[in-house]
């Protein structure tokens, strides 16, 4: 299938590693252009050289307020256009109640919540008719995940705000959609898995729960985002896709 991908131009947070290089990588199988970005200069020019030609690398953090115009002009800079973004951050600092701080839950206000509203306001106003804000969230948004309180509390507030934003922007003809992972193959779901003691127990005791009796990897998710972000996807605005393995029993 031709997702009509060739020579449009994305911004990639959070392309470093995971769920954001993995659609980095579909996007550019498929023919688009890639500016991608993480906190670590060495590892974004690592990460775009390997991800090869029609890949730009940027050190950003979503945090600091200059980031989303610094994207949005590197775009322009280098490809003349912006066709779309997809905005993934890391995951907050897990814990519960009694063990998040004040700062940890500043800290993730400012990447996952403020950075992320930035990011997408920026976009919005870069973009033209056809184009499309992404957002990395989780499953959290339908129901919390034990030990990730930061997170509980923050991504159904930007699932929120990725609806509004897609009512307000879709009379313009810019799309506005959500991807929800949920346990897929990670470096981050592994350190969660560590977490219990007993990584493998863990691992073994979510498998089960999953209905396709395994977790996903970073390539399912990879191509499901590229999906979302092409035109072959035009007509799906407002909308929350979970890549879950089926993980969530609700609809």
């Amino acid at each position: 299938m031709d997702l009509g991908l060739k020579d449009r131009v994305y911004i990639v947070t959070g392309a470093t590693r995971g769920l954001g290089n993995a659609t980095a990588r579909s996007l550019v199988a498929d023919g688009a252009k890639v500016i991608i970005s993480g906190r670590d200069e060495k590892s974004v020019a690592e990460a775009a050289d390997e991800l090869g030609g029609g890949v730009v690398g940027l050190a950003a953090d979503n945090a600091d307020p200059s980031a989303a115009q610094r994207l949005v002009d590197t775009a322009r800079e280098h490809f003349g256009r912006l066709d779309g973004i997809l905005i993934s951050v890391g995951g907050p600092a897990p814990g519960f109640l009694a063990d998040n701080t004040d700062d940890q839950w500043q800290t993730a206000f400012e990447t996952v919540f403020l950075g992320a509203v930035r990011l997408a306001r920026t976009a919005a106003a870069a973009l033209g008719e056809g184009g499309v804000i992404g957002f990395v969230l989780s499953g959290s948004v339908h129901e919390p995940i034990p030990g990730l309180t930061i997170s509980n509390g923050l991504r159904p507030g930007l699932a929120g705000f990725a609806k509004s934003l897609a009512d307000e922007l879709g009379p313009r003809g810019i799309r506005v959609v959500g991807v929800l992972p949920a346990r897929i193959d990670t470096d981050r779901v592994r350190e969660l898995d560590a977490l219990s003691g007993d990584a493998e127990a863990a691992r073994t005791a979510n498998e089960a729960r999953i209905p396709l009796r395994r977790y996903g990897t970073p390539e399912e998710f990879g191509r499901t985002a590229a999906f979302l972000l092409s035109p072959a996807a035009s007509y799906l605005t407002g909308i929350m896709v979970p890549v879950d393995g089926g993980y969530r029993h609700g609809f």
